[in-house]
């Protein structure tokens, strides 16, 4: 039976259980996000396959997918969806790969829709790449020039590091929204267990920017989940630290790096199949989102590391037809507050932002 996360002795014998079958069984992107702090977790009965989750309403929003052999995955996505529908719990997979959508795509049981993309490389090809891409060389020349250097950091010495926490909370005074959490969770550096960390130093020795990256490692490869700047660190900063961990990554024979879910993201085409009210949805947040989340500068920001490939992302609900209450719950996973609450603070940002247009218009014509 699945369980909330508790604290003490039961806390770290489940995350330990949870941690081992990540680190053999994880392919999709999301895998090792499920030991983050707020996610519950979920054993099958034979112990070989667990579920990272949160509870919404009447809705348990997926990490990503049932982490298992892939020989298990239908098996396993059977017992917790019977297990949840006993408890009259609606199941949602959000950020679902290739895996799990072949295995649900013609199950009528089951309705999808598309996120949007993640970018992906093989580390032993980035190189080329940058020797490709002048706009690339000059971002890392001009940090480089700016006396930035980036080493790696073992984890247990990255862990609760007081200059990352301090580079951390610099960073998201600079957020208009409120931290999110779930699968955009800022605060991993207490549980950075297997996690690898890049840091981003000033000619002072200084802390001013670092890099997390989660494992993946069924599928040979990680996620780059967080960069974090500080108010010290120049541009190109950002720039060096991933050119610093694909160097890496390419020397230690990894094949696979992603940067995650860009939402909305224009670079793998649209399915005619989402339901009507939904394109309406994503339509508005299309043209009016920036006031409230720019979707499409992180999908630019992503794209100007020239990926390979770029891979869809799935949202995967156990009913017939995808629901407006669907989407509402997945929205909920993301904050630690009401929805409500983090719905109106976002309309006042964006109010803010009106104004700032409006007064800049204003003194510019």
């Amino acid at each position: 039976m699945a369980s909330a996360i508790i604290a003490g002795s039961a806390l770290d014998e489940r995350l330990d259980r949870a941690r081992k079958l990540v680190m053999f069984h994880g392919w999709n992107a999301t895998a090792y996000q499920i030991v983050n702090p707020g996610i519950a977790l979920w054993f099958s009965r034979a112990g070989d396959g667990v579920v990272g989750y949160v509870e919404r309403g009447s809705t348990r929003v997926v990490a990503g997918s049932p982490v298992c052999a892939p020989s298990r995955l239908a098996d396993v996505v059977a017992e917790f969806e019977q297990e949840s529908t006993a408890g009259h719990r609606r199941v949602c997979y959000f950020g679902a790969e290739a895996r799990l959508e072949g295995l649900l795509r013609s199950d009528r049981g089951h309705s999808m829709v598309l996120l949007g993309a993640q970018p992906s490389w093989s580390p032993s090809r980035w190189p080329a790449i940058v020797a490709g891409k002048a706009s690339l060389r000059a971002q890392l020349n001009r940090s480089r020039n700016k006396g930035i250097t980036v080493s790696a950091m073992p984890p247990a010495e990255a862990t609760g590091h007081p200059a990352l926490r301090r580079v951390l909370n610099e960073w998201l005074a600079t957020r208009g929204l409120p931290p999110m959490h779930f699968l955009v969770e800022p605060d991993t550096l207490s549980r950075l267990f297997d996690r690898r960390i890049f840091v981003a130093r000033s000619r002072s020795s200084e802390i001013v920017a670092f890099l997390i990256a989660s494992p993946a490692r069924a599928r040979g490869g990680w996620l780059v989940e967080q960069f974090v700047r500080g108010r010290n660190a120049p541009n190109g900063t950002v720039e060096l630290l991933f050119d610093a961990a694909m160097r890496s990554f390419a020397g230690e024979g990894f094949d696979y790096v992603t940067l995650g879910l860009a939402p909305l993201s224009r670079h793998v085409p649209a399915p005619r199949t989402d339901p009507f009210w939904l394109r309406i949805v994503l339509r508005w947040v299309r043209a009016h989102g920036r006031r409230f989340y720019n979707f499409e500068g992180l999908d630019n920001f992503k794209a100007k590391f020239l990926p390979e490939r770029w891979e869809p992302v799935y949202a995967i609900v156990n009913e017939k037809r995808f629901s407006p209450s669907a989407l509402y719950a997945i929205a909920a996973a993301f904050s630690d507050r009401s929805l409500g609450s983090m719905i109106a603070r976002a309309l006042w940002r964006a109010a803010a932002t009106e104004m700032r247009w409006l007064r800049r218009r204003i003194l510019h014509s």
